[in-house]
């Protein structure tokens, strides 16, 4: 089906005056884009490797909406010009012009998978649900991966510079912490390598249904993971639940700006001797992980990059 899709170029103090009004004449499926940076809290809620680079916020705002194709929308857009221009008595809207153009609706949740193929890190081959496994792979270490709604589909560099570390340091059956665990990617890597179990964390209760999902694909038994939904840095039932030195191997692929905060539960988390391996650190981070990671009295052992992604290891000592 075809939408026509109309912007209304704006002031981002004018955004949600604008949306008010555009709900109040039915329209629904509202689109607000902006250059105004994420609060700590909403980066913290964000189940992606990295956030994207804003240009300056100059105050800009675009609100856009969708109206069926086909149909003759011209007296409702003269109530939302009509709209537009009552709001001027109480907020300053800036240009308040309207662009249309059209889409498509598009399966934007499964179109991506023409990008996602089958690849190899070492002796691991992690290849999407939806492949064939080809008979020159049949010797590798097979993970299968639908990310579904959440995030991990490991090629990723970030997710690859973790997945490298638990190559070089599962050695035996450790017990693994994963936080930040997402389609729970990291979290079947280390139970294939030979962890003895995994216990997971996510802020996204839907990042519990998507790792249940891919264990199940990867023929691990239930009773091998253990995955909660919570915020490990302040919430101290969720920490009383993961348990206290506990864990050969804590992993975390997250924010920096979540690292940053996090680092001082890991020590609690680790036995003596035990890895923290963190990734998800942008390059200009690095220095800010550091201090926050050796502060704690982990001792960083391993600093390995990956484009502009830097992987940090450290070790209760």
């Amino acid at each position: 089906m075809k939408w026509n899709k109309f912007t209304i170029k704006t002031t981002t103090e004018a955004e949600d005056f604008l949306s008010a009004m555009l709900d109040g004449l039915g329209i629904e499926g509202i689109e607000i884009e902006n250059n105004i940076p994420l609060g700590e809290a909403d980066t913290a809620k964000m189940f992606i490797d990295f956030l994207p680079e804003l240009p300056p916020d100059d105050g800009i705002s675009s609100v856009s909406f969708y109206l069926e194709d086909g149909k003759d929308h011209t007296a409702l857009l003269k109530q939302v010009r009509d709209g537009i221009e009552w709001q001027r008595q109480f907020v300053d809207v800036g240009e308040g012009s309207i662009t249309a153009s059209d889409t498509e609706d598009i399966d934007w949740l499964n179109n991506w998978k023409a990008y996602f193929h089958a690849f190899t890190i070492e002796n691991i081959l992690i290849k999407p649900t939806w492949e064939a496994l080809e008979e020159k792979d049949e010797d590798k270490i097979l993970i299968e991966i639908d990310p579904g709604i959440s995030f991990g589909t490991g090629k990723h560099e970030t997710t690859q510079l973790c997945i490298r570390q638990l190559i070089k340091h599962i050695n035996g059956h450790p017990n693994v912490l994963d936080i930040g665990c997402g389609s729970g990617i990291l979290s079947i890597v280390a139970l294939k390598l030979g962890a003895a179990s995994v216990t997971g964390t996510d802020l996204d209760e839907n990042c519990m249904v998507s790792t249940a999902e891919n264990m199940r694909l990867n023929h691990l038994q239930k009773e091998r993971g253990t995955f909660y939904t919570g915020n490990l840095i302040d919430d101290a039932a969720l920490q009383e639940k993961v348990g206290t030195e506990c864990y050969d191997i804590v992993v975390a692929n997250i924010l920096a700006d979540v690292i940053i905060p996090m680092a001082e539960v890991i020590p609690a988390r680790l036995k003596k001797g035990g890895l923290f391996i963190t990734s998800g650190i942008i390059d200009f981070k690095e220095q800010e992980v550091k201090a926050a990671i050796e502060q704690t009295g982990l001792r960083i052992t391993e600093i390995n990059r990956e484009g502009e992604w830097v992987n940090i290891t450290a070790q209760k000592i």
